[in-house]
């Protein structure tokens, strides 16, 4: 996976990890986990969830039909 940033995000994210003794790619890895963490204990972000679910269900039954 490829992840492009601006120069300046990029920059400051180094120097995060740089910091924290730790490489680019873990600084990511953890913020990606909290983000995800966080949408699952966000309750908005849980109904949009369980219709985008619904919503494939649906797709995914009428396609087996055909």
């Amino acid at each position: 996976m490829t992840v492009r940033l601006p120069g300046d995000q990029a920059e400051e994210l180094e120097a995060v990890a740089q910091v924290e003794g730790v490489p680019v790619a873990e600084v990511i890895r953890r913020a990606v986990a909290e983000h995800i963490e966080s949408r699952l204990k966000d309750r908005s972000f849980q109904d949009l969830l369980r219709a985008s679910i619904e919503r494939n269900k649906r797709v995914l039954q009428k396609l087996a039909r055909r």
